[in-house]
């Protein structure tokens, strides 16, 4: 993680939304007392979020707020550290049986929060729980896996329908979270998911929807009790209001922070921007079955047009870094050789007009209304090429719904979006968007579909990165996307905070500390 100061504003875009290219995911501790409530800890950290959470049911949400509040009150199978290595978390190692069976050898001595302990049958409940339809969980990550199998107390076996070489790594966010099989089945799912017991380094104490969320050290945590007492974390959807509370003590650090915001801490004493490189991409969505977007020398031709550097700096104030396609440097399968689109007007024009577009035509192009500034100022790079892309903004709640529906238009002919590889492997950012048969795929090639197979199902790593390196050539030529950066990871903090993230950026406070003065 470094400290750096953003560059100056420049003029040619304003910067409004744009919470989700920011992933601005960090989390503090302070000794101030806070200004806003009474009875603060004075060991407490008090942390912003953009939105609330949707529940506290790990099984039944996907989205990072969420998860970030639930990471701290549930423990994963395995860890990413903050040097992002994958490392053990209720798991102390594993290893693959077969192709089809990875073996987990768990802790001892964990107990969920309400003393029932945390063995191989709590694991084995989780798993099931998460994959059963009945449960309709948003999570995809453990679609191969047909089940849970219990060898003894503290071992189990994962068992897949095809091979799954990186099942650990999607066991260290959203697919691991270990839940308590006795206390589910006597309060049931409604109160388990107001009411949330896990075995992580802070124990639930009380959520106000729409305002905040707090949490108590957990005394018996088996990684050791948290430094801080309390952990609360405040809904705070405008940033500038956040960083004002920061700055009055009513705040320790300020997530969900655009760059723009950023500019308004300036040079006040006792606080800082802090940036760090994060594994979010963000592209653009190209229906290629139709229309003009059916050529690929269209395709091409519009990645040639943008000008993506200028793009960051502009509108992202340099809080982001450009990736070739869609995958973020830190993630295993990226091939550095792989070189992006260069930015080229007139190379842009000339495959225009070989595809007998020479007059330009015109498309939709829909984005979140969060996001609103970075569509437009993609909007006015196409058109230096003739081509037209209305923006058509749509709120974060509705574009989100369009997103995940059957009905791959519904976004219309291009579509602004960002994913997330937190397993840091290349697959998860691939997953849903290429093979012609995923959720928000809207490109056919039997070779893609062919590469995408021998990286999710080979076990050699040879063979995974052949098949990366092929199919992130192949996106270059093909072109179904329109490929943008990674953006960083982007927060405002008090100096009193001692916590470090790791490029995933989630919010997971058990190792943050107060600085002692």
């Amino acid at each position: 993680m470094s400290v750096r100061e953003l560059p100056t504003r420049r003029d040619l875009f304003k910067l409004g939304g744009l919470a989700a290219a920011a992933l601005s995911l960090g989390a503090c501790a302070s000794t101030k007392p806070s200004t806003g409530g009474q009875g603060a800890a004075a060991s407490a950290l008090r942390v912003s979020l953009a939105s609330d959470a949707t529940t506290l049911d790990p099984h039944k949400q996907g989205d990072l707020p969420s998860m970030n509040v639930l990471i701290n009150v549930f423990d994963t199978l395995t860890v990413r550290d903050t040097g992002d290595q994958l490392v053990g978390g209720l798991a102390e190692r594993w290893e693959s049986k077969d192709d089809k069976t990875w073996r987990f050898h768990l802790r001892k001595n964990v107990t969920f929060h309400n003393g029932e302990p945390c063995d191989a049958a709590a694991v084995a409940y989780s798993i099931e729980r998460l994959i059963d339809p009945a449960t309709q969980s948003p999570i995809v990550e453990l679609r191969l896996v047909t089940g849970a199998k219990v060898i003894d107390t503290h071992t189990v076996d994962l068992v897949t329908k095809e091979p799954d070489p990186i099942l650990p790594a999607k066991l260290s966010l959203f697919g691991g979270v270990i839940v308590p099989p006795k206390y589910i089945k006597e309060k049931g799912d409604k109160v388990f998911a107001e009411h949330p017991v896990g075995t992580g380094p802070f124990t639930f104490e009380q959520w106000q929807r729409d305002s905040q969320i707090t949490l108590k050290a957990n005394p018996k945590y088996w990684n050791g009790k948290p430094s801080v007492e309390q952990l609360t974390f405040k809904v705070m959807p405008d940033p500038s209001s956040s960083l004002a509370a920061l700055q009055s003590g009513e705040l320790d650090i300020v997530t969900g922070l655009t760059p723009d915001a950023a500019q308004q801490l300036g040079d006040a004493p006792g606080f800082k921007v802090v940036t760090s490189p994060g594994v979010r991409t963000f592209f653009v969505s190209l229906d290629t079955e139709e229309g003009p977007l059916k050529d690929k020398r269209v395709r091409q031709a519009l990645n040639h047009a943008l000008d993506v550097d200028t793009l960051i700096a502009s509108v992202l104030n340099g809080a982001a870094e450009r990736t070739p396609t869609l995958i973020p440097k830190q993630a295993f399968g990226f091939d550095a050789s792989v070189q992006p689109f260069q930015h080229d007007v007139a190379k842009a024009k000339s495959l225009l007009a070989e595809a007998g577009h020479s007059g330009g035509f015109s498309l939709k192009l829909s984005s979140s209304t969060a996001d609103k500034d970075i569509a437009q100022a993609i909007s006015g790079q196409l058109a230096a090429v003739g081509v037209k892309a209305e923006v058509s903004l749509l709120d974060p709640a509705t574009f989100k719904g369009r997103l995940v529906s059957d009905n791959r238009k519904a976004l219309g002919e291009m579509y602004f979006v960002g994913n997330s590889g937190w397993t840091m492997d290349a697959s998860s950012n691939l997953q849903s968007f290429v093979r012609h048969d995923r959720r928000q795929s809207r490109w056919n090639n039997p070779q893609a579909d062919k590469l995408i197979d021998t990286e999710e199902q080979s076990v050699d790593p040879d063979t995974r990165q052949e098949a990366f390196t092929a199919l992130q050539k192949l996106m270059i030529e093909e072109s179904p996307f329109l490929y943008l950066y990674q953006a960083s990871i982007l927060y405002a903090v008090s100096d009193r905070v001692q916590w470090k993230t790791n490029a995933n950026g989630t919010l997971a406070m058990a190792t943050a500390k107060l600085a002692t003065s």
